[in-house]
């Protein structure tokens, strides 16, 4: 049976690889509904290309002029579009591809309406964890971030033996062999070299920050039902060993492949099956020498902030979040130096931390206040 995917970020990069993948794959998938954000000339385009009975722009309030060959789709406006494409799309998918904690509604709409989520939304499970796997039966929810698609397929070869520990791989992005100065010092052009993986703008600068790597490590604890000290963050600058899972053996299985991300979406998409990306397949005559290194806590401090705010439980790890998207876009408007973005989230982590987090609303609350902690830290950089 062809399966229908509504797409929620379908003009972002995973969006746009999602896209690709199943028109790889016709007989396989089908696209029931598409969202942006702003680019609606990219949307348009979509939309006449895959022929979606339901479309968003979810950065205007206001209706847009619609082309009228694209009378055959219905368009939503607004930021609640995003929550009713994900309860009222048809199909049985809804792929979470925005960037930001808009994705966490969005993905309970999805459950209520019975729909299976691909997950590429890092906020969702940040913020709303435990709310959101308590809605997440096994087999509702899949990961298509590279790493947690990686240990997800680890575990689907082990069998009934449970893990020992999770090796959460790291390139350890465009700063890794920089000293600590240097860092805080660096450019929105440094920050956005990301050595092997090509990605959003967002997504780079949490990566060079290393609160790409923080978010994940929370991400794991949920997906895999890990205690912290069972997540081991590993520098990996290759890019080729998309994490690992360790047993009590001692044996260690590990997914290989090259840096496509391709490859988590489709998995995500056919699960159990496995069907060709189109992309490029791991050579392993060619890549050569692998290498492995501890973080640095000091020089990326971002790691040691996730463990801290899974052990504090409530709010912090939504704190962290919405504090860093903050300082991760006031970084990218030229606001801010690299160096005050862990600054931020640490303030707005020691004032809101202690936050319960037992419903939308408690999430809803402790996010306003961390941004608004960190915008008014972000105001008197710039006063």
């Amino acid at each position: 049976m062809r399966r229908g995917i509504a797409i929620l970020g379908s003009t972002g990069s995973i969006g746009k690889q999602a896209i690709e993948v199943i028109q790889l794959h016709p007989d396989r998938f089908f696209v029931t509904a598409l969202t942006a954000h702003k680019n609606a000339a990219l949307l348009f385009e979509q939309v006449r290309a895959l022929r979606p009975r339901l479309a968003a722009l979810t950065g205007n309030d206001q209706p847009v002029d619609i082309p009228a060959d694209l009378s055959f789709c219905e368009f939503r406006f607004g930021p609640h579009a995003l929550e009713e494409v994900a309860q009222e799309a048809e199909g049985q998918d809804v792929l979470a591809a925005v960037v930001g904690v808009a994705g966490l509604k969005a993905v309970m709409a999805a459950r209520t309406a019975g729909k299976r989520v691909l997950l590429a939304n890092k906020e969702t499970l940040v913020a709303g964890g435990e709310m959101v796997m308590n809605a997440c039966p096994p087999g509702t929810l899949l990961p298509v971030d590279s790493e947690h698609s990686a240990i997800f397929q680890c575990l689907q070869g082990a069998g009934p033996n449970k893990y020992e520990q999770i090796l959460l791989t790291a390139s350890g992005g465009p700063f890794r062999t920089w000293d600590k100065e240097r860092i805080r010092t660096a450019t929105v052009e440094q920050a956005l070299g990301h050595p092997t993986w090509n990605m959003g703008a967002k997504i780079t600068i949490d990566s060079a920050s290393m609160f790409n790597k923080a978010l994940e490590i929370i991400e794991a604890k949920w997906l895999f039902n890990a205690r912290p000290e069972q997540i081991q963050v590993v520098v990996h600058p290759q890019s080729i060993v998309h994490s690992a899972v360790k047993f009590a053996d001692g044996a260690v299985i590990a997914q290989l492949g090259a840096p496509d991300m391709k490859v988590p979406i489709l998995y995500a998409m056919s699960y159990p099956d496995r069907l060709p990306t189109g992309g490029r397949e791991l050579d392993l005559f060619q890549v050569g020498t692998l290498t492995f290194e501890r973080p640095d806590p000091e020089k990326f401090p971002a790691i040691r902030m996730a463990y801290d705010a899974l052990r504090q439980g409530g709010a912090a790890c939504c704190v962290l979040n919405a504090a860093n998207e903050e300082a991760c876009y006031a970084f990218l408007a030229g606001k801010i130096p690299f160096g005050r973005i862990p600054e931020i989230v640490a303030a707005a982590l020691e004032r809101h931390a202690s936050l319960p987090a037992r419903s939308l609303d408690d999430i809803d609350r402790a996010d306003a206040l961390a941004r608004e902690t960190a915008k008014n830290m972000i105001k008197q950089e710039n006063s």
